[in-house]
């Protein structure tokens, strides 16, 4: 079974979402040109995502190299990314079954009247699979404490899914959509908690700039294109100042190689760097809005389907369907906060006492942080960006304190299937920024590492109280509607 998941994991999420969601289109009743067609705009979604996220991913890499090289950074946990976590996940037993399993218990739960959400976001059940992963490995490779964890991880994130859901719905204008990720879902209680927090600061409270108001009052400077440029341009002159206060032994290197090379051609080599990397990261912001739409146009119709069909099946009772938040990350004030979060964060990374993660192939998850904040903070540029960045300080120490962890997990999966993706290079450890950083993921590995037992009871309390709560909200919702 492990086997046949990997396979079928190995395909990527570019060629199993068209398959997946064309069967799901035909289950539900849609022709199958119309299943296709949607599946395949899905898949091209991902195949955009999986081009842009990579544009900033390996073309971050040298710069940020250079900057810690010029730095002396001693960071010892080596950033993963999403592929080696999925890897991780899914190259378990518990990976194996993860899907199945989850599938049943969101049916259990839907008769049971403790989420209204129908999720179908099947790629990402990773995430789920991942935590489950973790406490197998910590817990001495226990199928208990695997399945517990991640079972626990997918009850909440349900329960958390229906709570945003109206909030999600009226400020994305998305009707009947929930977001059952548990990586944008853990970033609730930040978004409430802060969010509060900053509406009591005096002058504070007033300020209120969203991305078109940033726009309007910077005029082209505000757009996310050009300021993608700026950021990423700055960030390409930082990576050359070894370069630059080195100049003269920078030339002398790149002679060595070539005698032809001038002073001039080392300071336009400098020179073409900078404005690359500027313009690529300008192209990731104006690219990410155009490819959601692919998602949208593929998804709406299965969800308006599905919908349709699981309103009959329930007596016309509201029902959410749960998708994957890609739909979302494209807009603007997302893109403009992530923005100016990566230079923020790779510098705080640097100096925070005890962090030894520096996010690099993991930045392009940066924007899965905000679908869920928005609708609290209404889009607003600065609540966001402090919501985010103090979610993210808290994941950078996150990473750090699982990076154990996540290393014995991923040396397991790489001892036993070869997978690339989760070897880790030597002498260091491993983590990655996506769900390893957030605050369902830690506090579940918490539990079940530290208290075991008693960390398995405050969980299962929890969970419960949760289920019971929603449980109640619905009904009452039901009587309401009558």
């Amino acid at each position: 079974m492990e086997q046949f998941f990997s396979y079928i994991i190995s395909f990527g999420a570019s060629v199993m979402m068209p398959i997946l969601f064309t069967i799901i289109g035909l289950c539900i009743g849609m022709r199958f040109g119309k299943a296709l067609r949607s599946g395949l705009y899905v898949g091209v979604g991902f195949v955009g995502l999986g081009v842009v996220t990579a544009l900033l991913t390996t073309n971050f890499n040298s710069p940020l190299s250079s900057i810690s090289d010029f730095y002396h950074l001693q960071l010892k946990v080596f950033d993963m990314g999403w592929p080696a976590a999925a890897a991780v996940a899914y190259n378990t037993a518990v990976g194996a079954l993860i899907i199945p399993i989850c599938l049943g218990i969101n049916f259990l739960m839907l008769i049971t009247k403790t989420t209204r959400t129908v999720n179908i976001d099947l790629w990402n059940y990773w995430h789920y699979a991942f935590i489950g992963a973790v406490a197998y490995f910590v817990m001495g490779e226990s199928l208990l404490w695997g399945y517990f964890a991640a079972i626990v991880c997918y009850m909440i994130t349900l329960v958390c899914a229906d709570l945003t859901a109206d909030r999600f719905q009226k400020y994305y204008d998305l009707e009947g959509i929930s977001i059952p990720q548990p990586f944008c879902q853990s970033f609730m209680p930040f978004a409430i908690l802060i969010n509060k927090v900053l509406e009591k600061i005096p002058g504070f409270n007033k300020l209120d700039v969203d991305a078109e108001g940033l726009k309007r009052k910077f005029g082209e400077l505000g757009d996310p294109l050009v300021l993608g440029v700026i950021v990423g341009g700055l960030i390409a002159l930082f990576g050359e100042a070894g370069h630059i206060t080195d100049f003269g032994g920078y030339l002398k290197e790149l002679q060595q190689a070539d005698p032809t090379v001038t002073a001039t051609d080392a300071t336009m080599g400098i020179v073409k760097n900078v404005l690359a990397l500027g313009v690529i990261m300008g192209a990731v912001m104006e690219l990410i809005p155009r490819i959601t739409k692919l998602f949208i146009d593929g998804l709406m119709p299965i969800s308006e389907k599905t919908k349709e069909l699981v309103s009959r099946k329930f007596d016309g009772k509201k029902v959410f369907i749960g998708m994957s938040p890609a739909l979302v990350i494209g807009h603007p004030t997302t893109l403009v906060v992530s923005l100016f979060l990566i230079p923020t964060i790779l510098a705080l990374a640097v100096f925070l006492p005890g962090n030894q993660f520096l996010p690099l192939a993991s930045l392009a998850g940066m924007f899965y942080l905000f679908p869920i904040v928005l609708p609290y903070t209404k889009g607003n540029v600065v609540r966001t960006f402090v919501i985010g960045l103090i979610a993210l300080v808290f994941g950078l120490y996150f990473v750090t304190d699982m990076a154990p962890a996540f290393t014995q997990a991923a040396a397991s999966v790489y001892a036993a299937t070869g997978d690339k993706a989760a070897h880790i290079p030597d002498g260091f450890s491993g983590g990655a920024l996506d769900f390893a950083s957030s605050l369902f993921g830690w506090v579940i590995y918490k539990c079940t590492e530290s208290l075991e037992y008693v960390g398995m009871a405050l969980l299962s309390l929890v969970t419960i109280a949760l289920l019971l709560f929603n449980r109640r909200q619905i009904i009452a919702s039901e009587k309401n509607n009558k």
